[in-house]
């Protein structure tokens, strides 16, 4: 876990600073432990610094983490990852609004840096055990709902955003 004790990580926060406003996030070490401890690891790095909300879909869920979106960057905006994957951590912690889980390709351990939001008010049991659980958010829903609200282009999943949502900042704020 990076040097990181699972009492250590339940007491760490990271503060998202958006264009859109701040949200903080809690973390659950006790059930996603290597999660957590990539997460955090990431924005010590500053890996996050300058990357955008890629996918937005509102009533479902906002993601980011993807390298590709800095500026300058040439691959496709939800392609990157941090140069490596993880493996999944499934646990019983579900996907209900402001929880954070990590974004995947098709391979169940194909997860490295895109996490998402769940906006959703019910419960997306859909991606309960296919996707890692390792956090909530604790502050700052009315900044998840003005991300879930942009205008997306349309075709396709209508996902992506008309204007970028930026992620200036991922800060950890130390215990």
């Amino acid at each position: 876990m990076h040097g990181m004790s699972v009492d250590y990580l339940s007491k760490v926060k990271v503060r998202l600073i958006t264009s859109h406003g701040e949200m903080v996030l809690s973390f659950r070490p006790d059930k996603a432990p290597a999660t957590v401890a990539n997460f955090i690891k990431l924005c010590r790095e500053e890996f996050y610094k300058d990357t955008r909300f890629h996918r937005v879909m509102e009533g479902f869920m906002i993601q980011g983490g993807c390298p590709n979106t800095k500026p300058g960057a040439v691959g496709i905006p939800g392609n990157g990852n941090p140069g490596y994957l993880i493996d999944a951590e499934f646990s019983d912690l579900v996907h209900e609004r402001g929880a954070i889980s990590m974004a995947r390709g098709t391979a169940v351990n194909s997860a490295g840096s895109q996490f998402f939001i769940v906006h959703q008010r019910e419960r997306a049991t859909g991606l309960d055990g296919q996707y890692t659980v390792f956090g909530k958010l604790v502050s700052g829903e009315e900044t998840l709902d003005r991300i879930a609200g942009v205008r997306t282009h349309p075709g396709g999943e209508a996902s992506t955003p008309m204007q970028p949502v930026h992620l200036h900042q991922a800060i950890v704020i130390e215990p």
